[in-house]
């Protein structure tokens, strides 16, 4: 695929409507549950956090060579109370590698409060030191992600399932699925990404928040922009 057929989807396509939080705390509610807050992370990326666009293509060519699609096997349980986005998007990532653990043991790892869960770096922390292993953490510092941001988010999505691993996702803002639903969390949340289709251009997220949208289907710019001043675990 050319360079310029690769990104036309990412000029094209219409970015996430960012929001400012509002109200206490500035929680969202979804389909009746709330979608708990977080603190927007550390803007210093960790190591990978910003690859050359060079290098995110070379692995874009490796991994259009390796199946088109895989999608975990996973236990979904929503969120128990509105801060528990992140406990709960953790313990699916972890329920794809046979544990179970409670969303409250998930909380007090994450040291998650009625104010959220801090950062990515708190899901990778937690993913790693229940098993999980080989995570890390990567940053999408700036108000939208940029194209190389977007491939390597691909790049990370098709390794991380490739490997058993699931991605968690601290996302803010609204972001349309594939069927043009809407999702919207203004003071923040976490979800999981559970599979991918077209080679990582598409994902499959597990959201914690709403049991009647439990699962939805993605492109992968979108959910880059979505995460834009946050990041993931992967």
């Amino acid at each position: 695929m050319t360079f310029v057929n690769r990104w036309l989807p990412a000029i094209t396509e219409k970015t996430p409507i960012r929001k400012t939080a509002l109200g206490v705390a500035g929680l969202a509610v979804v389909g009746g549950a709330f979608a708990g807050p977080v603190i927007a992370m550390d803007n210093n990326p960790t190591p990978g956090g910003s690859p050359t666009a060079a290098a995110v293509t070379a692995d874009i060519r490796q991994i259009d060579k390796r199946a088109p699609s895989k999608v975990l096997d996973y236990q979904y349980k929503a969120q128990e109370n509105f801060y528990y986005c992140a406990p709960a998007a953790t313990r699916i990532a972890l329920t794809a590698q046979g544990q179970t653990p409670s969303q409250d043991e998930m909380a007090r790892q994450l040291h998650t409060t009625e104010a959220g869960t801090d950062s990515a770096e708190d899901t990778t922390r937690v993913l790693n030191s229940a098993g999980g292993k080989d995570y890390h953490t990567v940053a999408i510092p700036d108000a939208t992600a940029k194209p190389e941001q977007m491939d390597r988010l691909q790049v990370d999505v098709v390794n991380a399932i490739d490997g058993n691993r699931p991605v968690v996702m601290n996302i803010k803002g609204t972001a349309t699925d594939v069927d043009g639903v809407s999702h919207s969390y203004p003071g923040g949340h976490y979800l999981t990404v559970v599979g991918y289709d077209d080679h990582g251009r598409k994902v499959k997220i597990a959201d914690p928040a709403n049991p009647n949208q439990a699962e939805y289907w993605m492109s992968t710019i979108t959910l880059a922009n979505w995460a834009a001043e946050r990041g993931y675990s992967a």
